[in-house]
């Protein structure tokens, strides 16, 4: 997999579950092998694909809105709303978040700046949508938020990478991807987006890449299920301590992550 030589930059977003600590595991792990592309049915807050500055890569995620905020930073996303960490403005903008989803207005550029202000704003940085796809995460009540409103900087990395909003199972991977999953953990909280992701797709994923001839590496929540899930059908296992982001109780201990891992 051939890299960028231009300068890394943070990922943009807020995101629980974050795996910007993993970028130096996933080097010393893959070495100095080579791929076609970095393919990520799951790529979330973009962590490792800005840690790992692959030349190419197919990112794909189920959740539309950001997914829209990514190709939004690809055309040169500049903000134009004024953000401001204030509750009432919170609540007006997610209202008016919740009314472009349901005008069918979730791909416009106004969508995608209120999609950032909601996550730097709101509880946590969780993106949580109700069964009918809207965004109803509190206000985070945060002292201050260094907001961005420029993210040219990001045209150059993003360049050459193609972001889709689908099912994992449709996506057409090339001879010589390197698949990167990072799938909704086996925990009780599992609605990201409007479709729940449930122990069943956990499974269905497993067996989706276990199928697959290219080299692929998995991180899920360390349950006794999902080590036998990817025990059973062949993978190799390693077992991290990952940082805990949110706890509800106020418990901030390093939580059991599983690597599961096959082609290396």
């Amino acid at each position: 997999m051939t890299t960028t030589v231009k300068q890394s930059l943070n990922p943009p977003l807020k995101w629980a579950g974050g795996k910007r600590w993993l970028v130096p595991i996933l080097r010393e792990l893959l070495g100095d092998k080579t791929y076609n592309r970095l393919v990520e049915p799951f790529v979330g807050g973009m962590a490792i694909a800005l840690g790992l500055l692959p030349e190419k890569a197919l990112l794909n995620d189920i959740n539309p809105h950001l997914i829209n905020f990514y190709k939004s930073l690809q055309r040169g996303l500049k903000i134009d709303i004024p953000l401001e960490n204030d509750k009432d403005c919170y609540y007006q903008y997610r209202d008016r978040f919740n009314q472009l989803i349901k005008a069918g207005q979730g791909n416009t550029k106004n969508a995608a700046e209120l999609f950032y202000f909601l996550n730097r704003s709101a509880y946590n940085g969780l993106v949580r949508f109700n069964s009918k796809g809207e965004f109803n995460v509190p206000f985070g009540q945060y002292k201050t938020i260094n907001y961005a409103t420029d993210f040219t900087n990001y045209i150059p990395l993003l360049k050459d990478w193609v972001f889709s909003s689908q099912d994992f199972s449709m996506l057409s991977l090339e001879e010589g991807d390197l698949i990167y999953a990072d799938p909704p953990y086996d925990v009780e909280f599992t609605r990201y987006s409007a479709t729940d992701f449930k122990w069943e797709d956990q499974i269905r994923l497993a067996e989706w890449l276990a199928t697959s001839k290219e080299t692929v590496i998995v991180s899920n929540q360390a349950t006794e299920r999902v080590i036998d899930l990817y025990t059973r059908l062949g993978f190799e296992i390693t077992l991290l301590e990952g940082p805990r982001r949110i706890a509800c109780n106020g418990d901030r201990k390093p939580a059991k992550e599983i690597l599961a891992f096959k082609g290396l």
